[in-house]
């Protein structure tokens, strides 16, 4: 069986739908969830779901290879963020070549970099008045959203639309593509 961490830092409901998704008889499961905020939703969705979570501050994070290290220790085969916030250590990177996947709800390369996340991303869309937005899910790197690209897929921005009913068209994107997504990454990679 091949083994899934998750990161998170907010709701989590794209990490349940990753869960979920692997709970249900796949060749993979979701093993552990990590999240830097120890009030993150995502803490209560692991519990809700039995899956192990680990909180950890900036300093453990950035200051020592604690969190690789429990990585490697477990044998984790793939690594996805889903809506985590910051930046990896090149440390975590490097011990995980193209095993580290990450969604973004915007179409790269536009609406990407730092700070573009969430309700930001939505409201740059709808402000730029873009005819389209979607998701990208993409490999990840050591710079903000600029790893190989995956996976795309769009939806329509209405001239009616507001960043809160874009919003809910991107979230229908993620929890209809991440998990598939995950899926045929994960099947790409040896055990090991």
């Amino acid at each position: 069986m091949k083994k899934i961490a998750v990161f998170a830092s907010g709701n989590g409901s794209n990490a349940q739908a990753i869960a979920e998704h692997f709970n249900q008889g796949n060749d993979a499961r979701v093993i552990v969830i990590l999240s830097n905020r120890k009030d993150a939703f995502v803490i209560q969705r692991a519990a809700d779901l039995a899956i192990p979570a680990i909180v950890f501050n900036r300093s453990e994070f950035y200051d020592t290879d604690n969190i690789t290290n429990y990585l490697i220790d477990e044998k984790i085969d793939l690594v996805v963020l889903a809506g985590f916030l910051w930046l990896l250590p090149s440390s975590l990177v490097k011990a995980f070549p193209n095993r580290i996947v990450n969604i973004h709800p915007a179409l790269l390369p536009k609406f990407g970099g730092k700070g573009m996340y969430g309700h930001f991303v939505h409201e740059a869309v709808v402000a730029a008045g873009e005819a389209q937005s979607g998701i990208t899910i993409h490999y990840v790197n050591e710079h903000y959203d600029e790893g190989q690209i995956i996976f795309q897929v769009h939806c329509n921005v209405d001239h009616s639309d507001t960043a809160d009913s874009l919003a809910a068209k991107i979230h229908e994107l993620e929890y209809a593509h991440f998990p598939r997504v995950i899926d045929e990454v994960i099947k790409t990679i040896d055990p090991t």
